[in-house]
């Protein structure tokens, strides 16, 4: 990814997701960048940080999207991440349960 906004390195999260932009009257498919984080001294908050590709989006300037994360909103999103995640495998692997 050229022109990246998020420091990519051995630490990054996800470093290549298959991600989507979506506006009013547009869409387009993008690599992108997806990497969990909070500060290093006195941490009150997760840092959840999104990147697409620019170069794979022409109706949007490069940009990083950020969410702060409360530690229990961050772990509402884990949960929910992880029921989702089994429900996928289950219909991947055919099961119906």
């Amino acid at each position: 990814m050229s022109d990246r906004l998020l420091r990519v390195n051995a630490y990054t999260t996800l470093d290549l997701v298959e991600g989507r932009a979506r506006g009013h009257e547009f869409e387009a498919d993008a690599p992108g960048v997806v990497n969990v984080t909070a500060p290093r001294e006195d941490p009150e908050h997760v840092t959840l940080e999104v990147e697409l590709d620019g170069t794979a989006v022409d109706r949007l300037p490069a940009h990083a999207d950020e969410v702060e994360l409360a530690p229990a909103q961050a772990r509402t999103l884990a949960d929910a991440l992880e029921s989702t995640a089994e429900r996928v495998e289950a219909a991947q692997n055919g099961d119906s349960s």
